[in-house]
């Protein structure tokens, strides 16, 4: 999902300047994806939660809408499974902390920080991982694009409005 004025919403440079879950500011471009509409609708939910509006709330032209995008068959990190994550170096609670560390909160990103440089050295092309803002019965990943090369660039396959997709 985007905010429907990004020009190039799938250019991974604005994560690579500001940083994010798997990159820190000032590193390496990263594309965050969304594997099922129902992740993406849960990441728009978590990303309004502390506000005082919600989505439906934005005028129509500023509604997020959803950007389809074909990514080439290739392997990822494993941030999916409790073997995937422990190879990692987080808890297969993952995206939550262990029970005993922080009572329930997600891991924070200077952890997933270190496995995403650790992919980028090494030159893996994605991180599949267990959504942070899924929600109980959600089914789906994300995924964040290693942006490495001009040919691991992603294309708009599709744009959808927010009301085609989100309800």
């Amino acid at each position: 999902m985007a905010d429907p004025s990004w020009r190039r919403p799938l250019d991974g440079t604005f994560a690579a300047e500001r940083g994010a879950r798997w990159n820190p500011p000032g590193s390496f471009p990263v594309v965050y994806l969304c594997s099922t509409v129902e992740i993406a609708r849960a990441n728009v939910l978590r990303r309004f939660a502390r506000l005082p509006y919600s989505p439906l709330d934005l005028l129509p032209e500023r509604r997020p809408v959803l950007v389809e995008t074909d990514v080439r068959a290739h392997r990822a990190v494993d941030v999916v499974t409790d073997a995937g994550c422990r190879a990692a170096g987080l808890p297969v609670t993952y995206p939550r902390v262990s029970p005993g560390e922080a009572g329930g909160a997600d891991v924070g990103w200077d952890r997933c920080r270190q496995v995403g440089r650790a992919a980028w050295d090494q030159g893996e092309a994605s991180i599949a991982c267990r959504s942070a803002a899924a929600r109980p019965g959600d089914r789906g990943e994300e995924l964040a694009w290693l942006v490495h090369a001009p040919e691991d660039r992603l294309r708009v396959a599709r744009r959808r409005s927010f009301d085609d997709w989100f309800t």
